[in-house]
């Protein structure tokens, strides 16, 4: 079976899409990778999802790409001794590293030196979900005071974030570390790093993983969007994490800087997701907003290789409608005459580079001669990324001997993944790619594809052939 549609679907498993047949009706109804959210729920739990997923890819004969996401330095306060307090602005409220004694309406513990470390008068702290502000007025290494900004109810345990300021904290917690290695030790194909702030988060995690999964950079913090392009070039794909990103930052800006990522990964090759509350109203409701309709076709006019869901998904009472409703609104949207359009303008330059100058050469021949598949023989996942950057309008084939990169390709846009095994001359290549290209019901008698791949075979990164063959 292939997709109708060339963005993908990533759909986040949890109490909601726990059983066998559930998450079957979710990939039938559209999910191409299955999130596994680390900042819920046991390693029991996930091990048993990852199980499910693991069958159903043998049952149906299709690769299923899994993506565990980390929980990152997630930042709390303290708990109140009455469980909650009600903060008026102009108060003064300190924070401070006295764990031990709980908050009153005066003061709770913060219990982050490092944020102590890297405030300074004048900066901003934001609680719950930026629903608390507090203008800190003084600080040391062991206490803040503030004066509250905006006001409300705060209570236990309630998330920090501290726009503008660079923490210096490395994005891999341990408990991140012990997940990461639990994934690792279970065959999974993607990591998403939470909290990225520079390149080199990125390579701290790479040290780690050492090839056994690809990393996406989740960009939520002002000071990740600020090294965006190294962050893009070390990184494998890139999450827009709008939850975050929205409380650090203000949410008119958001969109602008959804857009911006997205260009930037369209430029350099590597895929993009975006995500948080695309259908949020789907977790109660079984049809989205007007709105979130909109909000999920912006994204795929934009060029994004993937769209989200979490607790639509995850936790909701609509999961397999929640993709039911994903999957349609990317294909009314990818039918649109102004779609072709809109993915071409946003669209940058050719790397002048022999990869990149295949994969355009390989657009421009498919579009040329209306060829029925674009199709990428490759072994580390490379060549189908080239070619996806340019967009074409034939559906991409990517052929691997490697179930690992089968399993990556299924976030990466418009690739039908197919494992074949390994192919020793071009000619037999060619063959594979023309049968494949037939047995996938993409091309038939007479029709003509054209086929990249990197000589010599197996070589990761060597994209250097381009063949045209029309099938008998």
């Amino acid at each position: 079976m292939h997709r109708s549609r060339k963005a993908k679907i990533v759909a986040t498993l949890g109490p909601a899409s726990t059983d066998a047949a559930t998450i079957e009706a979710l990939f039938r109804a559209g999910a191409d990778v299955f999130r596994l959210n680390f900042s819920h729920g046991s390693h029991d739990d996930h091990k048993a999802r990852l199980d499910k997923l693991r069958a159903l890819e043998q049952s149906l004969g299709r690769p299923v790409g899994v993506l565990i996401d980390l929980q990152g330095p997630k930042l709390r306060i303290g708990s109140f001794a009455e469980g909650r307090i009600a903060l008026e602005a102009g108060a003064p409220f300190r924070l401070d590293l006295n764990a031990g004694q709980p908050g009153d309406r005066r003061r709770v513990a913060l219990p982050h030196p490092e944020i102590f470390a890297a405030l300074e008068a004048g900066a901003t702290l934001l609680l719950d979900d930026g629903r608390i502000a507090l203008k800190v007025e003084k600080c040391n290494a062991e206490s803040a005071d503030t004066t509250v900004v905006n006001g409300g109810v705060l209570s236990d345990r309630k998330g920090v974030n501290v726009p503008g300021v660079v923490l210096p904290l490395s994005a891999l917690t341990e408990k991140d570390r012990k997940d990461l290695a639990f994934g690792l030790g279970l065959g999974i194909d993607w990591v998403a790093l939470s909290f990225v702030q520079r390149a080199e988060d990125i390579r701290e995690i790479k040290e780690i993983v050492q090839g056994r999964a690809r990393i996406v950079a989740k960009l939520e913090k002002p000071a990740g969007v600020e090294d965006l392009e190294a962050i893009v070039r070390e990184a494998d794909a890139i999450m827009v994490a709008r939850g975050d990103l929205g409380v650090e930052m203000p949410a008119e800006q958001v969109p602008a800087i959804q857009k911006r990522i997205v260009r930037v990964c369209r430029r350099l090759g590597k895929p993009v997701i975006v995500a948080t509350q695309m259908l949020e109203s789907m977790v109660t409701a079984p049809v989205p907003t007007r709105a979130e309709a909109s909000d999920v076709a912006t994204a795929i006019y934009d060029g994004a290789d993937a769209v989200m869901l979490s607790a639509e998904s995850a936790s909701g009472r609509y999961p397999v409608e929640a993709v039911t409703m994903m999957n349609n609104i990317i294909v009314q949207t990818e039918s649109d005459p102004v779609y072709v359009d809109a993915i071409a303008a946003s669209q940058g330059p050719a790397r002048a580079e022999i990869a990149d100058a295949i994969g355009l050469a390989m657009r421009n021949i498919a579009e040329l001669l209306d060829v029925a598949a674009a199709v990428a023989y490759t072994s580390s996942g490379h060549s189908a990324l080239r070619l996806a950057r340019e967009r074409p309008r034939a559906p991409i084939i990517g052929m691997t001997p490697k179930l690992a990169t089968a399993r990556a390709m299924a976030l990466v846009w418009g690739v039908h993944a197919v494992l074949t095994h390994d192919v020793a001359e071009v000619p037999e290549m060619t063959d594979f790619a023309c049968a494949t290209a037939r047995r996938e019901g993409l091309a038939g008698p007479g029709q003509t594809i054209v086929i990249a791949a990197g000589m010599p075979f197996g070589a990761a990164g060597t994209t250097n052939l381009l063949r045209i063959a029309r099938l008998d």
